[in-house]
């Protein structure tokens, strides 16, 4: 190689160098923007002034039917109806900050013993997701239980099914615990949440899986301290594969709560090399999100069931959901201020 080739390839090589260096700065630079917007959007969540606008007015919740199936029992009926008949199983949320009052509790309650009756009434195929806090537990854990075993009892005696969604860490112990008690009385009737980037769910899973109580896995959605949680989302998706590799041999029937594709990838592996059934588990993703894997898993032969809330304290569920994903932002913002 000449000299003067010899100096071209080397200016080249400089440019190409700066060209990857330019391309990182300006990933860098988006990922800032996009943990910017994130943040911002959380602290949106918890505005009370927003809050009231948006839910107060129609832009608003139309724009909230993307991920909310609508304010009323009725609403989540006419939606179930139309998942059904696409071939999905629902899991139905009545959306509620958390109560203070037992009267505010109670009448949450209510609004389940009216689903279940609905569901049974119309044989769909339908179970109902609980938040304790929801149902009184931080007016006291007495009146959760209370609430909750209520509903239970009911779902028992229908032949449903109740789960009991996890929140934080302060609610970790006393929802797991709960649920035991539940479970001894109602053993089909209910079951419970655990979150792969908490250290401790390995422990819990087992704990769980030996009485034979089901189990939704997710990763885990509320902010946690570094002596709780995996801080790194790589721990995480490991932690995550890991717990799914505990549960679907165990005979227990799961549900593999994920929008990630390679999580998704993971449990088809799995299951295929271990030959677990697709009966011996189920998908279940959030309404409105990742539509297209929902449909696709839905036609080659995976159950899958959608998380679907309603109800009017909708707002901050909604805002969530668009931290999660920023370039749901853009879908707000076009469909906002559509005539």
């Amino acid at each position: 190689m000449q000299p003067g080739s010899r100096t071209v390839l080397a200016a080249q090589r400089i440019d190409a160098l700066a060209s990857i260096d330019i391309d990182l700065t300006h990933l860098s630079r988006w990922r800032t923007l996009v943990e910017m917007l994130r943040s911002l959007l959380i602290a949106l969540s918890q505005n009370s002034t927003l809050r009231k606008v948006m839910e107060s007015s129609s832009p608003g919740r139309r724009v909230s039917g993307r991920f909310v199936a609508g304010t009323s029992v009725a609403d989540a009926l006419r939606v179930t109806r139309e998942l059904n008949a696409q071939g999905f199983a629902v899991t139905a949320d009545s959306l509620g900050e958390s109560v203070q009052s037992e009267n505010e509790a109670r009448a949450a309650a209510d609004i389940y013993h009216q689903l279940l009756d609905a569901i049974a009434a119309e044989g769909m195929n339908a179970n109902v997701s609980v938040k304790l806090t929801g149902v009184g537990m931080d007016v006291s854990p007495e009146l959760a239980e209370s609430t909750t075993g209520g509903i239970v009892q009911h779902a028992a005696q229908l032949g449903n099914f109740v789960r009991i969604d996890m929140e934080g860490t302060p609610y970790t112990e006393a929802t797991i615990a709960l649920t035991e008690r539940l479970h001894a009385a109602y053993p089909r009737a209910v079951g419970t949440v655990l979150q792969a980037y908490l250290y401790r769910t390995a422990e819990d899973t087992a704990r769980l899986l030996r009485q034979g109580i089901r189990i939704r896995l997710c990763k885990g959605a509320y902010k946690e301290p570094g002596n709780l949680a995996f801080p790194q989302k790589s721990d995480v998706d490991a932690n995550y594969v890991k717990l799914m590799q505990m549960m679907l041999p165990s005979g227990v029937f799961c549900g593999i709560a994920t929008h990630d594709a390679a999580m998704v990838a993971a449990t088809e592996q799995f299951a295929k090399e271990h030959g677990i059934a697709h009966s011996a588990f189920e998908f279940q993703m959030l309404f409105g999100v990742q539509r297209e894997l929902q449909r696709d898993l839905l036609k080659r032969g995976f159950g899958v069931r959608v998380y679907l809330p309603f109800g009017t304290d909708w707002y901050p569920y909604f805002m969530r959901r668009l931290a999660e994903r920023p370039a749901n932002v853009l879908f707000l913002m076009k469909n906002l201020f559509r005539s």
